[in-house]
Order: structure tokens, then sequence, then C-alpha cells
């Protein structure tokens, strides 16, 4: 389970830093931007009978969590058996 070469070693953490930032932008816009930001202009709209900026902030937010790690082990399943790093 060792990297072919030095090049791909790099290649790998750059596009798995890539990915990381990636998720903690969406994180971090759910959270703190559904939850806190534009939770008024959000509860001015009804979800399953709660306003929505309330229902993000209570259980959205741990919907995408969870959907964001399931979305982070698939693409680094793809992204390691590209660099010839995955698990057999």
């Amino acid at each position: 389970m060792a990297f072919r070469n030095e090049e791909d070693k790099k290649a790998y953490w750059k596009e798995n830093l890539a990915l990381l930032a990636k998720l903690l932008v969406i994180w971090f816009a759910v959270s703190f931007g559904a939850g806190i930001i534009f939770v008024d202009i959000l509860n001015e709209i009804q979800f399953f009978g709660f306003k929505l900026g309330f229902w993000f902030a209570q259980q959205g937010a741990i919907y995408v969590f969870v959907a964001l790690i399931f979305v982070y082990m698939a693409k680094m399943n793809a992204m390691d058996k590209r660099y010839g790093v995955d698990e057999e």
C-alpha cells in the first residue's frame, strides 16, 4: 500500500486537501450560514411545520454532516483506487 513514486504521493495529498477544503466550506455554510447568519430569512419558510432556519439549526445541519461523511468516504475510495493505495 505504498505510492508508486513521490510525485503520486504529492498529487494524492494535494487532491485530498482540496476535497477536505470543499467539504469544510459546505459544512461551514450549512452550520454557520443557515443556522446563524441567514436564520431570519430562512425562518420565513415553513418546512414540515417548522421554520426552516430553526430546522437547519436543529436537524438539517446534522443530516448534511452525515451526508458529507459518506461523500468523503466515496471520494476517498475512488482516489485511493486511482493512486493505487486502496485496500484489497
